[in-house]
């Protein structure tokens, strides 16, 4: 199985059988779908798919809260063709809000438009009632400063008749009299913007001015008077969801953080479907070129106005991101990197100005993104080396990026290796029958009594478990409203330790009889989480085909390296920081590790980016050490499949356990479960009986 057909077993899930009469909706960023008949409204479709559409006014367009966007075009992963006119035009309800609030050009009122034909549906976040949750904070890292951008205040030689030099001269003149020890170099030079407001500064400031210079050769503003802190933003494009950071370049200081959907999301929830849509839609690329530039313009004012600052006090700005991100922000087709060779038109860093990209900070703000590293192994996971620094450590350390598409790294000081693996957006909610993005109401841990099998819980929201005293009050808002990625992971880990799961991924019917929450569900079985949320079969086949790809990838490096074990695993990604890496074992999402030596590291791109902001040597050191790094490339590596296939088992079909034995009792494995179906080459042994203890 290669990597691109792992990708389709994993990504794809087209319409299905139309019937007579009906449509086909897909709704975005949720990715909930299903068939409706002619004539339904979409606030209708969506309620009946569990999507999140506010509504206060009971559907007679007078509230104006389920506003929607039509998204245009060939979406090829779901086979249909996207209209407008495949929703009925506005009718008297619309107009009349249109004509008093005003919509904007594209919007439609859920519960007046209705299905005419198949389409794809964006909720903005604005019509979201439980909006999603962009958990990029900021992690605390001690950062060695040393800017790129230095802020020196300079009395400049007021011009006289007798003296016809220029102000920009008197002002380099200045800037190396009175800061001789500073290697401020002798041919200093400036953009336009900077003598555009060269003499009105100099004037108003009463020739006393604050010059902003880059590297001691180029200045970057001039302010009239005394300044003292300037601002710089790293940004982290993620596929799903995107993170600012401002921070103060001399100290360091993160003053404000932002994070919002990638709005490309619309566009498909992975990253080939979005290669797919730029591919069957001609100017596409221009589309999710637009609207990823307009989310850092509006993370850029965002965090400016927490901050109390003007956008234009940013005056440099950090970039990473995978592959396909970063060509898309800068404007790249990224159609090459849809199938073999996955060719990147550059992979060095690159240096640009702000404006050419359409992004309004200062003037003269500079652009920083750093190298990519081959095929789908992009400028983000070399943020995460920087961050994590496996390049200057002795220890044997795998890195592990999980996300959509999930980015390996594998090695130490004396060689590093890298690899993408397409996990699949099941682990962030996609795919999973009652999963979601991480929202208040949404379910994020879960421990199941292995005895009795009933579970309790935690959502986001509240800090209160489910059977602790005031849990209902502080819900009582929100309510249940599904489950997100790290539930999801807890929830499969606890039922495989309470002997509900078998090793195999099959759901033990026979465990009905311990428990009424394990239900029949057609030919398969259903454990009862809670009155609103079950998990079914699929939703396992799910988890086990996305960790099977994340563990195959690992095991790859693993074999290229020539190692059997690894001695620290970290864990990074805003998701891989809220899993339990407890769990994430017990899946056999990682190879088998001491816990004590397994971490998360929270959003590790972002903090790299950080680095890369506020430290010059950090660049020239990023844009070494990733011409050292060795890409493997799943696609064509035929041991990825033997891999992919023991790995659906749990933990493991062959692969010894024994660290997470020791802390963990793990059910005994029966003959034949072995997690492939056929019940043949089972595992190894397992310690303890058939009921497992939960992990606290």
């Amino acid at each position: 199985m290669t990597e691109s057909n792992l990708a389709r077993v994993l990504q794809d899930d087209p319409a299905p059988a139309a019937g007579d009469g009906e449509a086909f909706v897909v709704f975005t960023p949720s990715g909930r779908r299903g068939r409706f008949k002619l004539g339904t409204p979409v606030l209708e479709a969506a309620r009946k798919l569990g999507v999140d559409i506010d509504s206060v006014c009971g559907g007679r367009g007078i509230c104006g809260r389920c506003q929607v966007d039509v998204n245009q075009g060939s979406f090829a992963k779901f086979q249909i063709e996207s209209r407008s006119d495949n929703l009925t035009r506005p009718g008297a309800q619309e107009m009349r809000y249109a004509d008093k609030r005003g919509l904007a050009a594209g919007r439609r009122l859920s519960c007046s438009a209705r299905l005419v034909g198949d389409v794809v549906i964006d909720v903005p976040e604005t019509s979201q009632v439980h909006r999603q949750i962009v958990r990029k904070r900021a992690e605390a890292r001690v950062i060695d400063i040393k800017p790129i951008l230095k802020l020196h205040y300079v009395e400049v030689r007021e011009p006289d008749m007798h003296d016809p030099s220029g102000d920009f001269r008197r002002l380099c003149e200045s800037l190396r009299e009175q800061w001789p020890d500073w290697g401020i170099a002798q041919d200093v030079t400036c953009d336009l913007p900077v003598l555009v407001e060269l003499q009105r500064a100099l004037r108003k400031g009463a020739w006393k001015v604050t010059v902003c210079l880059r590297e001691g050769r180029r200045v970057v503003a001039v302010w009239p008077g005394f300044r003292e802190k300037i601002y710089g933003l790293a940004v982290d494009i993620g596929s799903t969801t995107m993170s600012a950071h401002l921070c103060e370049l001399a100290t360091g200081e993160v003053v404000a953080s932002g994070g919002v959907m990638n709005p490309q999301i619309r566009y498909g929830e992975d990253l080939m479907s979005r290669v797919s849509y730029v591919m069957m839609n001609p100017g596409g690329e221009v589309e999710l070129t637009r609207v990823v530039r307009e989310a850092i313009n509006h993370l850029a004012t965002e965090v400016a106005a927490e901050a109390g600052i003007a956008r234009e006090d940013i005056v440099d700005l950090v970039f990473v991101g995978n592959p396909i991100m970063h060509h898309l922000l800068l404007g790249i087709d990224p159609t090459e990197l849809g199938g073999a060779p996955f060719a990147l038109a550059i992979d060095t860093s690159i240096n640009l100005k702000a404006a050419e990209l359409g992004l309004t900070l200062h003037p003269d703000a500079r652009v920083y993104g750093l190298p990519c590293i081959a095929g789908h192994v992009g400028a983000d996971t070399a943020a995460v080396i920087l961050s994590e620094a496996p390049h200057n450590q002795d220890a044997m350390t795998l890195i592990v990026d999980v996300g959509t598409n999930a980015e390996l790294v594998l090695g130490n000081r004396h060689r590093l290796l890298a690899a993408s693996s397409p996990t699949g957006p099941a682990f962030e909610g996609a795919q999973i029958s009652s999963g979601q993005r991480a929202a208040p109401g949404a379910i994020e841990r879960v421990r199941i009594d292995p005895e009795t099998l009933v579970p309790r819980f935690k959502v986001i929201g509240s800090d209160l478990w489910s059977d602790e005293p005031g849990f209902e009050d502080e819900i009582r808002r929100t309510g249940v409203t599904g489950i997100c990625g790290s539930g999801i992971i807890e929830v499969l880990a606890e039922m495989f330790l309470a002997g509900i799961l078998k090793a195999d991924g099959t759901i033990d019917g026979a465990a009905a009889a311990r428990s009424p929450l394990i239900e029949a569900d057609g030919r398969t079985f259903a454990y009862r989480l809670t009155p609103e949320v079950s998990i079914v079969q699929n939703d396992v086949r799910a988890i086990q085909l996305a960790k099977a790809a994340l563990y195959a990838g690992a095991r790859l490096l693993m074999d290229k390296m020539g190692v059997d074990s690894v001695e620290r695993i970290i864990l990074a990604g805003a998701f891989g920081s809220h899993i339990d890496t407890k769990y994430a074992m017990v899946l056999g999402m990682i190879p088998d590790c001491r816990l004590d030596r397994v971490w998360s590291v929270g959003n590790a791109a972002g903090t790299g980016a950080r680095i890369a902001l506020l430290n010059a040597e950090a660049r020239r050191e990023i844009e070494t050490v990733v011409r050292r790094v060795e890409k493997i490339e799943t696609a064509v590596e035929p041991r990825f499949q033997e891999h992919f296939v023991g790995a659906m088992a749990l933990p493991h079909a062959t692969a010894d356990y024994s660290n997470l034995a020791a802390a963990v009792t793990l059910p005994a494995r029966a003959s034949g479960d072995d997690g492939s179906g056929g019940g043949e080459g089972g595992g190894g042994r397992r310690r303890g009986g058939r009921r497992g203890r939960g992990v606290e």
